[in-house]
């Protein structure tokens, strides 16, 4: 099987193209190289351009007629960033994507797998959220993978199009084999700044934020390994057509919502335990209030995974602390910079 990604030279869309390869299929990578890294690129076939640009689309399906699925990884990610510059969020993720859309329709290869985001997700009592728990995006960038959303599925329904958006819950570690990891130089995700200062990058780790209803007053996420997360997407290309079989089985005709989540809730301070045990030393911490856009958090209820994709996490929090700080290690021979 055959699969664009767009964003493929990517944290993500680099790991997910290493795991399709590994189950025998032929991963075909599409990115603009602003974030992505060439360096993970490797020997695939690789396009270099942007998402809403029609006529490389088209010769990409001209020269690659045989690709049955689009995963769509391309856009801007981070939350602080996104407060800073809404424009180039909303811009970059929900105009350039409608496009995409469109143009997948109109070729005629509309079967699409889009990374999308729990930070969609309003608090709740417990944490734990489904697909259909109550929606509160708390930031531009939350609002603009909303937005795409719902452009995805309002598509589907009107046009040869169909859609499957996983929302990622906290991905962290990097490909087990060190191929690629996170390749963004300035972080605001927890477990690349704990790597950052267990390498002496950074001062001091900040926990922004300690006095959220939780139970030690961190936020509360759900770490899922990215090489757990990049398999989900090679069961949701594989599944594809077997995802939209069935109104009585709850499904929804044309598109369709999975978490992908472990089903566990840690706290910022417990994850913070957690890599010191792993790491073997202590690093220097602060406590201060939440960044713009931060919210207590929610970690997955992950029964629509297994029971659609037949998929569960088989990856713990401390081997994806360890390949994290692997890849710490590792990073500035590949990427030239720690």
């Amino acid at each position: 099987m055959k699969v664009l990604i767009t964003g493929g030279a990517g944290y993500i869309g680099s790991t997910i193209a290493s795991a399709l390869e590994e189950k025998g299929h032929t991963p075909v990578l599409l990115d603009s190289l602003v974030t992505g890294k060439e360096a993970f690129v490797g020997n695939r076939t690789f396009y270099r351009g942007d998402v809403a640009d029609r006529s490389l689309l088209q010769k990409i399906f001209r020269e690659h007629d045989d690709i049955t699925c689009t995963i769509h990884c391309a856009a801007l990610i981070l939350v602080p960033d996104s407060v800073a510059r809404p424009y180039d969020y909303y811009t970059e993720n929900v105009a350039k994507s409608l496009v995409l859309f469109d143009e997948l329709a109109r070729l005629g290869h509309g079967a699409v797998v889009f990374s999308s985001t729990a930070s969609l997700y309003d608090v709740v009592p417990g944490f734990m959220v489904n697909e259909d728990s109550p929606l509160k995006p708390s930031s531009p960038y939350a609002r603009s993978k909303h937005m795409m959303e719902l452009a995805l599925e309002d598509f589907s329904r009107a046009y040869a199009l169909r859609g499957v958006a996983l929302r990622y819950f906290n991905p962290i570690g990097a490909d087990p084999k060190l191929r690629s990891g996170m390749q963004i130089k300035e972080q605001s995700h927890v477990v690349p700044l704990l790597v950052d200062t267990a390498l002496g990058k950074r001062k001091e780790f900040v926990i922004t934020g300690t006095d959220w209803p939780t139970r030690d007053g961190s936020g509360i996420r759900d770490f899922i390994h990215v090489w757990d997360l990049a398999l989900a997407h090679v069961a949701a290309v594989e599944r594809f057509d077997g995802l939209f079989d069935g109104e009585a089985r709850g499904l929804r005709g044309k598109y369709r919502v999975i978490n992908l989540g472990t089903g566990m809730g840690v706290t910022v301070k417990e994850l913070v335990a957690a890599f010191m045990k792993v790491y073997g030393k202590s690093i220097p911490l602060r406590e201060a209030d939440p960044r713009p856009g931060d919210v207590a958090g929610a970690f997955a209820n992950a029964d629509t995974a297994w029971s659609a994709l037949a998929w569960k996490p088989t990856k713990s929090i401390e081997e994806g602390i360890a390949d994290a700080l692997r890849w710490g290690e590792k990073r500035q021979s590949v990427l030239g910079y720690l």
